[in-house]
């Protein structure tokens, strides 16, 4: 049994819009056996462009149930069903989240007829199911009402699914329209002891797959996904053009992608990011490290469309070092973007866990709170009143002996070495990766022959790739260094 649901919300983001109409009809394979439909009160505003859209305005829905005095009934309906929509994405993440909101864990294997028609119905002009209907000859009255959506897509459906039953039946080579001429005038095929008409083979084998397929981008070849490698690097998603619009880095390439592809649509973006997608290539880095520090190199050369949130700095903020004009060091947390043009000490999610990271620096090194820019006043700093500060606020303590303990706070988040060569895993087995950190600043990566030997550091630099330092992967290479990892050693000079 299917369940062929449309819905029709105050906007496109389930995390915060809501539900206004919701279709069901309840498909057995033949035909619609079971229906229903209601407005809901989505219990806020609608907008006036999805009014305008839709039809639906809020005097309509004042009187409506919630969407809780209808849950019921949904779960009812579709209980043992698959969910089938038409970008099933973006119907299935809005009930979710309805259920989700009332303590119900909402779970349905699920179909795309948008999928499902790439696949059977190919060459098509548009795959959105005002233009797919037009086209094949489907009514489609209430555009933007989920009864008229939900019953255009019923039908849609029941053409895929006299397609995948009879196509051992047509003509090798036959056309998308020859073809459903040729589906809607076959003759029944076999029946049950019941008299009820059995699926064949290849109708099942054929909803098997559109179901394991489901939340895949509608655009993108199944094919593609298995070819994935589980190892190591770096993987670019492409639209219809060719352009990357997304960089990605796992450990294990195809899981990471499986899980892109697994999680409910937040938004609108979110789906149009998801249906954009028509290619996906890779490149395989061996190291973790590698594929950490190229993803972040790309995604700042590329800058792909979806990768915003990354382009200028994975940590927006930082710890920095300034001396004064009395020879004062003075650590400090600030903005790690591009007006500045600084290289922080270390670099932090956002400037409040910057902030508390210096507090807890100030307090076990014993700095002063006024100098590290904690304590905002014209005389001493209120550790000094309490007697925690040694009074460099003040001018009491030296410069020397203070400097001494920054240095020792530095110390604690900087390097261990200036300069190092950190040796990882390859590509293959037969070659090993290169990362080179010189004088405290990232140079680059390469890869080498598991013989390669160096004996000075000329012959690191000789094998690597130069890259361009910056926070973000200073950042990177620390975090990377605080753990331990398998196969992987440091060889440090000077």
């Amino acid at each position: 049994m299917y369940a062929i649901i449309d819905l029709e919300t105050t906007g496109g983001q389930p995390t915060q819009d809501r539900i206004t109409e919701i279709a069901i009809y309840i498909h057995d394979g033949e035909k619609i056996v079971d229906e229903y439909a209601t407005l809901l009160n989505p219990g806020r505003a609608i907008p006036p462009f999805i009014t305008q859209l839709t039809g639906i305005t809020n005097d309509m829905v004042s009187d409506a149930p919630k969407f809780h005095e209808v849950a019921r009934k949904v779960v009812e309906m579709t209980e043992g069903c698959v969910f089938v929509a038409h970008n099933v994405r973006f119907d299935y993440s809005f009930l979710k989240k309805e259920f989700a909101d009332l303590g119900y864990n909402y779970s349905r294997k699920t179909l795309c007829t948008v999928r499902l028609s790439r696949s059977l119905i190919p060459g098509q002009p548009s795959y959105s199911l005002g233009k797919l209907c037009q086209n094949i000859g489907i009514p489609l009255e209430g555009r933007h009402r989920a009864a008229g959506d939900a019953h255009a897509t019923a039908l849609l459906f029941g053409k895929l699914l006299k397609i995948t039953s009879e196509s051992e039946d047509l003509p090798h080579g036959a056309d998308a329209s020859h073809t459903l001429a040729r589906v809607d005038a076959l003759a029944p095929a076999g029946r049950r002891p019941d008299g009820t008409k059995a699926p064949s083979p290849k109708r099942v084998a054929a909803v098997q797959t559109a179901i394991r397929e489901a939340l895949m981008p509608p655009l993108l070849p199944a094919a593609v996904v298995a070819s994935l490698p589980q190892a190591t690097g770096v993987y670019y998603f492409h639209n219809e053009a060719g352009e990357v619009i997304y960089v990605g880095k796992s450990i294990n390439i195809y899981k990471r992608i499986q899980q892109h592809f697994a999680v409910d649509v937040k938004s609108r973006k979110s789906l149009e990011f998801k249906n954009s997608i028509a290619d996906i290539t890779w490149e395989l880095t061996g190291s973790e490290l590698v594929a950490l520090l190229y993803e972040s190199h790309l995604i700042k050369q590329l800058k792909p469309a979806y990768n915003r949130a990354q382009r200028r700095s994975v940590f927006p903020a930082g710890i920095y070092l300034r001396v004064d004009e009395q020879g004062y060091k003075r650590l400090a947390y600030g903005r790690a973007d591009a007006r500045n043009a600084e290289i922080p000490i270390i670099a932090l999610g956002n400037q409040y866990k910057a902030q508390g990271f210096l507090y807890h620096k100030v307090a076990k090194y014993n700095l002063c709170q006024k100098l590290c820019g904690l304590y905002k006043t014209q005389g001493p700093c209120f550790d000094y009143q309490v007697h925690r500060c040694q009074g460099a606020c003040v001018g009491q303590e030296p410069p020397e002996t203070y400097n001494l303990r920054v240095d020792e706070a530095i110390d604690s988040i900087s390097y261990d070495h200036e300069t190092f060569v950190v040796i990882g895993a390859g590509r293959t087995e037969l070659e090993k990766s290169i990362v080179l950190v010189e004088n405290g600043r990232y140079r680059g990566f390469g890869y080498v022959d598991e013989t390669f030997t160096a004996r000075k550091l000329a012959d690191f630099r000789d094998v690597i790739r130069p890259y361009i330092d910056n926070k973000d992967v200073q950042q990177i290479i620390r975090q990377h260094l605080r753990t331990k990892h398998k196969g992987e050693r440091v060889k440090v000079f000077g």
